[in-house]
């Protein structure tokens, strides 16, 4: 196809792509065609879906620092304190591992949906740390703080596991949709280790921090 461009006559190469993810089948086939000589007074940029999801990422990235800092403030503001929030925030980038596990077992890409998903996963992990970190405290109050972090993290397995599973089998459907597999497969994976930071390595980090000893 041959149109105009920013004032450039531009000609317009498209494909869609069937049997295989776009992200990793433009990653195989864009060195081969940067390879291409090109007669000189032409050149070559991409469009698409690449381009959108470039100035899509661009705008996103711009305003991630703010968000992260104001979250910061947040949960400094709600604890009072500064060991609580530092628990939460050496455990949200752990979430990377059940995250790189899925997309690379399942063969996806970390695209501009899984960073959405990426993006989500985050809140729900603050949100169950919160829980949990709120409940050691309140019990730490009435009891010693060992017995507290074993209370606490066993009242709040079963449901904070049953929202995990209910979540991860709410994205089993969109594995088969060719524009959200990548952010389910980051959602399902990234949820289901960041469950497992929730209910064993926060409590650890909390006993560490705390200096919390057996009574016994």
């Amino acid at each position: 196809m041959i149109r105009g461009r920013d004032r450039l006559t531009t000609i317009i190469a498209s494909a869609n792509p069937t049997g295989e993810l776009a992200a990793p089948l433009f990653e195989r086939l864009k060195p081969q065609i940067e390879a291409i000589e090109l007669p000189p007074g032409y050149t070559m940029d991409w469009g698409g879906e690449y381009e959108d999801s470039a100035e899509a990422q661009g705008a996103l990235f711009s305003a991630i620092p703010v968000s992260f800092i104001m979250m910061i403030i947040v949960v400094v503001l709600l604890f009072g304190k500064v060991r609580q929030p530092l628990i939460i925030w050496i455990t949200v980038p752990l979430a990377i591992i059940g995250i790189t596990a899925g997309l690379l077992l399942l063969d996806g890409a970390f695209d501009f949906m899984a960073l959405l998903g990426a993006l989500s996963l985050i809140g729900l992990l603050i949100k169950n740390a919160i829980v949990l970190l709120e409940e050691i405290d309140m019990q730490a109050e009435e009891k010693p703080i060992y017995d507290a972090i074993i209370d606490s993290s066993i009242s709040r397995m079963r449901p904070v596991m049953l929202a995990a599973c209910t979540t991860i089998l709410g994205m089993i459907p969109l594995l088969g949709d060719v524009f959200f597999v990548n952010m389910s497969i980051t959602v399902m994976f990234g949820l289901g280790f960041a469950t497992v930071l929730t209910l064993v390595f926060i409590p650890v980090m909390y006993a560490i921090l705390f200096k919390a000893k057996n009574p016994a």
